[in-house]
């Protein structure tokens, strides 16, 4: 049986703390891949706020491809209706019964878990693997219900600070963000001319 890691987000766009977080999970914890699931319809976000999925499905594709244990799926992109992140990873869990999932993510986001649609289930169908900035005391477990049954695990990733909302912002700004993502990222972003009309 082997392991893998799922990296779910709307990527708007993919950046460095992203990979770094893969790449720190994917070594930690002996991970045979990690698939990076851009967003199709983001449950939690309205749809006119996300850059077109193709878009963010091509920036990804372009940030990942020297990392042969990186992959992107598509199965959210081409599902109907909102994006939720059980229905993701039962999709795995069929594909791959053997296989055991880790979804990752950032001290960030897991106060939101508990929160989310058929958390309950979900918790059951996959651990957990916890971004933390080297340095700090990260709990988890503080900022999700006491009895809430999420299997956690912490990895320690720098670059936590960089975010897509600031890359967004710097756009429309008119500033550099060279050395945010990776370059044919930063590419595709100027030659698209994303994040520029302030609607994303």
């Amino acid at each position: 049986m082997g392991a893998y890691g799922i990296m779910g987000g709307t990527f708007d766009p993919v950046h460095f703390g992203h990979l770094l977080m893969a790449e720190r999970a994917r070594e930690e914890f002996g991970l045979q891949r990690v698939i990076f699931v851009p967003a199709g319809a983001p449950a939690h976000k309205p749809a006119w706020r996300v850059t077109e999925a193709q878009h963010r499905w091509n920036m990804v594709c372009l940030a990942i491809g020297d990392n042969a244990c990186f992959e992107a799926s598509r199965i959210e992109i081409d599902r109907p209706g909102p994006t939720y992140s059980i229905d993701t990873v039962r999709e795995f869990r069929r594909l791959w019964p053997e296989d055991e999932p880790y979804f990752i993510v950032g001290m960030d986001t897991v106060g939101e878990i508990a929160g989310w649609y058929r958390a309950e289930e979900l918790v059951h169908l996959t651990q957990f693997i916890v971004a933390c900035r080297p340095g700090w005391d990260c709990n988890p477990r503080e900022v999700l219900p006491a009895d809430f049954p999420a299997r956690l695990h912490l990895v320690e990733s720098p670059l936590m600070e960089i975010s897509s909302t600031d890359i967004r912002e710097r756009v429309r700004r008119g500033k550099s963000i060279r050395y945010t993502a990776p370059a044919a990222v930063v590419d595709y972003i100027q030659a698209n001319n994303l994040y520029r009309d302030g609607d994303d």
